[in-house]
């Protein structure tokens, strides 16, 4: 995502009053041949205009206007469905997010095929969603840090001895309790359920070593422009970011974390059947190839790789050698345990 801030609690995320409130503020999606669609803003809605709005509207000639939605829309989302006031059509939502709705009845059937499109990834669409991009938390390090070859796991990051520099984590327990993890020598498949009083362990081993907790996406971009670490965890478009604007650095995708967001359409939308319509027209592989172009995310349409320049394509977490290094994130497991861990996360930090 593009600000993959540390997310709020189960509370707040459920929370109704405050989005019930906002709801009131913003005028209602328009009847007629229009659809609302909800995105994350920034750099998302011109890269989603070029690859869904504007073919959408030329293909059907029904108008999209698109809105920013709340970082954590889910209390919106609920208010929204309880009162009847529909801002919007359609929004984004990580599959964390989705199975909350979900588990509230909150979420209208997209009607979308089972099997979807055939290119489509393992878990990229669902009776109630469909993911259309996917971020990634990964490792990045300065090169001029490293000019000999730097960090290649998180084994490597905990090694302080053989990989001396600045380093950085985020201040969530969610993905670095499995970075801490498999600095322990877990592999990938077998994180879940996670071993919490072993990765506290193995993060005691690291705490007295990192220079800065990040608790924002744009931070941890500067962290590594600027030099002020020599090496982070971070997502993989804000490390792509600083790359970008010119800092020596490199990706490693070896055990990265992905995770996947898409449509979803809120129960009880008045426009359903126009909703389906474009979210079925998201699917397509030709049309998540275009907003690769300026979001560095990968699809979730892997045959959209046919129309993605190579250069860009290395880039990116769902090119196949990079999601080979990869293992998607159980938010299962999370939704679960969220709370309990992090309040022992934030005790830790403090201790």
């Amino acid at each position: 995502m593009t600000n993959r801030q540390q997310q709020p609690s189960r509370r707040q995320m459920l929370a109704v009053g405050g989005a019930a409130a906002l709801i009131g503020m913003v005028r209602p999606a328009r009847a007629g041949r229009q659809l609302t669609v909800a995105d994350p803003g920034g750099p998302y809605s011109p890269g989603y205009r070029k690859a869904f709005y504007d073919p959408f509207e030329q293909e059907t000639g029904i108008r999209i206007v698109d809105v920013a939605r709340e970082a954590y829309p889910t209390a919106q989302f609920k208010a929204m469905v309880q009162t009847g006031s529909y801002i919007w059509d359609v929004c984004t939502l990580t599959n964390f997010d989705r199975d909350i709705l979900a588990a509230q009845e909150l979420l209208a059937p997209i009607d979308l095929a089972a099997t979807g499109d055939p290119g489509l990834m393992p878990g990229g669409v669902t009776p109630l969603w469909l993911g259309v991009d996917v971020y990634a938390t990964v490792l990045a390090y300065r090169t001029d840090h490293f000019p000999a070859g730097g960090p290649q796991s998180w084994a490597d990051v905990w090694d302080v001895a053989r990989f001396p520099g600045r380093r950085a984590l985020h201040k969530s327990p969610i993905d670095t309790l499995e970075q801490a993890l498999m600095a322990d020598g877990v592999p990938a498949p077998q994180l879940y359920p996670l071993d919490v009083d072993r990765a506290f362990r193995s993060l005691d081993r690291i705490k007295p070593h990192v220079d800065v907790w990040w608790t924002g996406g744009a931070q941890s971009t500067q962290l590594l422009q600027s030099g002020e670490v020599d090496l982070c965890a971070m997502w993989n478009a804000r490390a792509q970011a600083a790359i970008d604007g010119g800092a020596p650095a490199r990706i490693v995708w070896h055990q990265g974390l992905y995770d996947i967001e898409g449509w979803a359409i809120p129960k009880g939308c008045p426009h359903i059947d126009m909703a389906r319509q474009f979210v079925a027209f998201c699917a397509a592989a030709k049309r998540q190839a275009r907003f690769t172009g300026k979001l560095s995310y990968g699809p979730t349409n892997l045959r959209a790789y046919a129309d993605i320049p190579p250069a860009r394509a290395a880039i990116l977490p769902t090119a196949p050698a990079n999601l080979a290094e990869m293992a998607g994130a159980n938010g299962d497991w999370w939704r679960t345990h969220r709370a309990a861990v992090t309040e022992r996360f934030n005790s830790w930090l403090l201790g």
